[in-house]
């Protein structure tokens, strides 16, 4: 049976089709198109008018993948995320998507999406018997995960996203040293539980999802073997100095010089400075000193849930 998850986060927009069998699935399509739904709103809660223009782009264009592997409607789970979550225009917003795609957009909490973004990377294999704070970036939101390959101790989402962040600190470009102790104390003030979650649990990796640690990956080796990571791998030991030199490079450098390390995309170019911001907030306040990276996010997630069920 074909199954399609669309993870419709704050900046971007991803397709998943798979197709399952007893024992497993096999992906068929995996596509991540901008859409931008929180650009000028986020900080209001509200999608403009422009940003629902760029969803429904970016949606008619899935709803001809799903015709085109004739996967039903009804086998299309559409989650909706952080930028849809606060929207006061929410109702607005999935029923045009509705009437124009036929795609239906469920609206998950942000302990919901934490959850899945567990199970994304738990399948992952990024995941082992020590307790790892699992964290991932999105536009809207991050969360973070307290577990192990074998549960979660705690979890929580917070609306601090990359998107969030860019529009309220990063008023140049490159970004200043003042954004960046800003960006800290509000880290500190908005982080208090995670603070406690983190004295209680003792995390000694940090397993960051997708997004910008993709990035990084792909960054990492195109310096040190000139070519990208294999698309199959799905988690990765990313060496601390190897974050740092990048980090380095990140909010030293402007959008274009940006673009021109080895290893970027458009898609990530700007979101990435706010986020290796919180990135490094993170090491150094609870001393972490290892970064395993997964490739999968809430779409697996999805997935290994409902193969569960």
């Amino acid at each position: 049976m074909k199954q399609a998850i669309i993870d419709l986060g704050t900046n971007t927009f991803h397709l998943l089709i798979v197709e399952k069998t007893d024992a497993s699935h096999k992906t068929l399509f995996r596509e991540s198109r901008p859409a931008k739904i929180g650009m000028a709103g986020i900080n209001q809660g509200i999608i403009t008018p422009e940003a629902i223009e760029r969803a429904l782009t970016v949606l008619r264009y899935f709803r001809t993948i799903l015709d085109q592997y004739a996967v039903r409607p009804e086998t299309v789970a559409a989650i909706g995320t952080s930028a849809i979550r606060v929207a006061r225009n929410q109702a607005e917003f999935i029923e045009r998507v509705r009437q124009e795609t036929g795609i239906v957009v469920q609206v998950i909490s942000g302990e919901q999406e934490a959850e899945y973004i567990y199970y994304g990377v738990r399948a992952a294999g990024a995941l082992d018997a020590q307790t790892a704070l699992v964290m991932d970036i999105g536009g809207g939101s991050v969360e973070f995960i307290l577990g192990s390959a074998s549960r979660i101790f705690w979890k929580q989402s917070f609306e601090i996203g990359g998107q969030r962040l860019r529009e309220r600190f990063m008023q140049t470009d490159p970004i200043g040293p003042g954004s960046i102790g800003r960006l800290h104390d509000y880290f500190r003030e908005q982080l208090l539980p995670l603070a406690n979650a983190i004295h209680q649990y003792q995390p000694a990796t940090l397993a960051g999802s997708s997004g910008s640690f993709d990035t990084l990956v792909d960054m990492w080796f195109m310096h040190e073997r000139g070519h990208l990571p294999p698309p199959e791998q799905a988690a990765f030991t990313l060496p601390v100095s190897e974050f740092y030199r990048s980090y380095e490079l990140l909010i030293t450098r402007n959008h274009a010089e940006r673009m021109q390390l080895p290893g970027m995309i458009e898609l990530r170019v700007d979101m990435i400075v706010v986020a290796v911001c919180l990135i490094d907030y993170v090491l150094k306040t609870f001393g972490i000193s290892q970064i395993r990276t997964s490739t999968y996010s809430l779409k697996e997630g999805v997935l290994a849930v409902n193969s569960e069920k």
